[in-house]
């Protein structure tokens, strides 16, 4: 399907955005409404499709497999701390085609680890909204080359 026949959100008076097969699917999952609605905008302005979202590691898991997304940003706090690792394999199992980035507020080990535990990419939250813009491009790129 190349486009759909619903209404969409408008890009220019009577214009409407087509959703095509090649755009970018991203399911968030992070606890803050706030930080999932300014990711969700940003992604807007990304032209990027938002897939779902969840504000949990359950509902991230039980609910990201079936959004059929190209990609998941995930908020590190929101994996389990027992087994941050484990969680991120079983994320994998589940969607295997996804490219997983992993949102952290803090840089120090924890970048390392996400990226040693499976995670495609990183974001730091305390970057400006442009570097995580250009992150999320970047990442994109891989996606539909």
């Amino acid at each position: 399907m190349a486009e759909t026949d619903t209404p969409q959100p408008q890009d220019a008076p009577g214009e409407y955005w087509l959703y095509h097969e090649y755009m970018t699917r991203v399911y968030v999952a992070d606890a803050l409404t706030e930080e999932r609605s300014a990711l969700r905008l940003m992604l807007l302005d990304l032209n990027m499709k938002m897939a779902g979202e969840a504000a949990d590691w359950a509902t991230t898991l039980a609910q990201a497999p079936l959004s059929l997304m190209d990609m998941l940003l995930i908020d590190w706090s929101l994996l389990p701390s027992t087994s941050p690792t484990a969680a991120l394999q079983e994320l994998r199992k589940a969607c295997p085609a996804a490219l997983v980035i992993v949102l952290i507020s803090h840089l120090d080990a924890r970048q390392q680890a996400a990226l040693s535990s499976g995670a495609d990419a990183f974001i730091s939250k305390g970057e400006t909204p442009e570097r995580v813009a250009e992150r999320l491009r970047s990442v994109a790129a891989s996606v539909h080359p």
